[in-house]
């Protein structure tokens, strides 16, 4: 059963937040007010509940999405693995209290890898959208124009020297003209006579019946 929000704090939870109170960065008090918007959670929760049918009503009581949501950005801010993410909240009373999982046992990653993917692009795109209309409401942006950072990602590719350029361009322009020449058919065929003899090139034009045929004298 997938929740909005956790209903109650355990004793734990508290004797954690009195402790790192002034341990949290700064970043993660302008987070929690964002991240505590209700649109924001119903966004998360509605796509959670798209994974089984009964999930808002039936089932063991599962990770609430705002706690889900929680792990999934401060993954992205410390731009951790899901294996990385899972060991340092358990280890840090900080990140525990960042995600409200406070003293319960936290996710595996491949729990947290499964709702990252439930949470597609148009999750992101509505998340997104909601983030920006609160950043226009308190004043931060105007919202008219979007900056957009890039970061490079290594690939399995092979490094390109000139050698393989060159093999590369080859190969493409082999699978062009074989295309092409699926379309259009052949347009001109070579013909080889007995040695000594002339050969001749005969060229087929599109719509003509017979072929023109140039002779061609041997040296």
């Amino acid at each position: 059963m997938i929740e909005m929000r956790r209903r109650q704090l355990s004793f734990g939870d508290g004797l954690i937040a009195e402790e790192i109170c002034d341990l949290r960065e700064d970043w993660m008090k302008h987070a929690d007010e964002v991240l505590a918007d209700e649109e924001i959670e119903k966004i998360v929760y509605e796509a959670l509940a798209q994974r089984h049918p009964n999930s808002r009503r039936r089932g063991r009581r599962g990770t609430p999405a705002d706690v889900v949501l929680r792990l999934l950005t401060l993954k992205h801010i410390r731009n951790w693995s899901y294996e990385e993410l899972e060991r340092e909240v358990r280890a840090n009373l900080v990140y525990r209290n960042f995600t409200r999982i406070g003293s319960s046992k936290v996710p595996d990653a491949k729990t947290v890898a499964r709702w990252g993917a439930v949470l597609g692009p148009q999750v992101l795109k509505a998340i997104h959208e909601r983030v920006v209309k609160i950043a226009q409401a308190k004043g931060v942006i105007t919202g008219r124009r979007m900056r957009v950072d890039t970061t490079v990602v290594e690939t399995d590719i092979h490094y390109p020297t000139d050698s393989t350029l060159l093999g590369d361009g080859v190969r493409v322009l082999t699978r062009t003209m074989k295309k092409i020449t699926k379309i259009v058919g052949a347009v001109g065929t070579k013909r080889a006579t007995a040695a000594g003899a002339s050969s001749s090139v005969c060229w087929r034009s599109a719509g003509s019946r017979a072929p023109k045929v140039r002779s061609i004298g041997t040296s």
